[in-house]
């Protein structure tokens, strides 16, 4: 909108980061998923919100000063978590009790991101080459809508327990800190997502060392998306086992491996394979973290934590396209090694931290303790629907 306008290319991209950036405070409105007795109706609350600010900033865009619809735009992004963490919390509600089930509805989780990422951007382009940027963008608020109307047939989930019994978010962030399954989730996902965010970068610079013309960067970043839905397919029809902790870190040096496979790749076609491998091994990744999140987060913060290690997920992401942008000029492999060596580093002190003690089960403290007894008397709970048999969290 701001360029077809014949606006500053500092505009267009401050207008974006008001999006974005917002989903860093996205913990701390996401205590209400945990404490209301339907979350659904807060998740399609917040499409309400995120659709209607959207909206409003895109009418009001052409007509006011820049300030208007970057107010409007930061609300909307603030929404955002709600949306991503919080539907990928209902997982439990959505595919019952059992362990597999659980994990191929992650699957099916991460198909959608993938899916949306592709499709969405192609609806946006399409619409605002018909029509015009201003009717995709509403287009994507209208969706916004019926996303509301259809949260409203998930099936419904109990609160937790009472409100008193939820901690508040930076309480949640520290119990994730202290347990150490939640903890080498969490640093893993930021690994992770700072060096993937790297590929888009380095497609578009390497395209000249590889001796294809730079339009053939679309192709590198179309085989890094096929593979990641090719990945979701496979956890889907054949879901891991494994216990979710050793399977993040098994999978993030994968993801590590075939970022180095990205830099070392010697021609083009080899090159298309490593970003296929690349997106197939972040797939599963990225549903062994769900699958994380879900089996070790206690019942009365689940809704939170997904919505943290989403959070700093997103801004990890939007800090290592940064990083790489800086980067890429020095060395156009700088960028790929650097965030190869970082994943690698990453999985080799999660395995040196589990191998070094055995945790106790992972538990966020109560918010205090209750008169009449200490704090460990009263850190019991019981098993949610994450859990199967105790197998899943142990």
């Amino acid at each position: 909108m701001v360029t077809a306008g014949g606006g500053p290319g500092w505009l267009a991209g401050a207008l974006g980061a008001c999006i974005t950036a917002p989903h860093l405070l996205g913990p701390f409105v996401a205590r209400r998923l945990d404490t209301a007795r339907d979350g659904r109706t807060v998740i399609a609350a917040a499409s309400l919100a995120h659709g209607t600010a959207l909206a409003a900033a895109v009418l009001l865009y052409p007509h006011t000063h820049p300030a208007a619809p970057a107010a409007l735009l930061a609300l909307s992004g603030l929404f955002g978590p709600l949306l991503t963490g919080g539907i990928s919390s209902r997982l439990p509600a959505i595919a019952g009790h059992g362990q597999r089930r659980q994990r191929r509805a992650q699957g099916w989780d991460v198909a959608t991101y993938g899916i949306s990422g592709t499709v969405g951007p192609t609806l946006v382009a399409a619409l605002a080459a018909w029509a015009s940027p201003a009717t995709a963008a509403l287009t994507l608020a209208a969706g916004c809508f019926i996303a509301a109307a259809v949260i409203r047939f998930l099936p419904h989930a109990p609160a937790p327990g009472k409100a008193a019994d939820v901690p508040r978010p930076i309480r949640t962030l520290t119990g994730i800190l202290a347990s150490g399954p939640l903890r080498r989730t969490l640093y893993l996902t930021v690994t992770v997502a700072f060096s993937v965010a790297a590929l888009p970068i380095a497609a578009v610079a390497g395209t000249s060392a590889l001796g294809v013309s730079a339009s053939a960067a679309g192709l590198l970043t179309a085989a890094y998306g096929l593979g990641n839905l090719a990945g979701s397919a496979g956890v889907m029809i054949r879901p891991s086992r494994a216990e979710a902790d050793r399977l993040t870190t098994r999978l993030a040096a994968v993801v590590g491996a075939t970022l180095l496979l990205t830099a070392l790749a010697p021609s083009f076609p080899l090159a298309l394979a490593a970003y296929a491998a690349a997106g197939i091994a972040n797939a599963y990744f990225f549903a062994a973290t769900l699958a994380a999140r879900n089996e070790y987060a206690p019942d009365n913060a689940r809704g939170q934590i997904f919505v943290w290690v989403g959070a700093l997920k997103i801004t990890a992401g939007s800090a290592g396209t940064a990083t790489a942008g800086a980067l890429i000029s020095t060395s156009l492999l700088l960028p790929l090694f650097l965030a190869a060596s970082l994943t690698l580093t990453a999985t080799l002190l999660s395995s040196a931290e589990r191998h070094r003690r055995r945790d106790p089960r992972p538990d966020l403290p109560p918010p205090e303790a209750p008169r009449g007894g200490t704090a460990s008397e009263h850190m019991t709970r019981a098993p949610g629907p994450g859990r199967t048999g105790g197998r899943a969290s142990t």
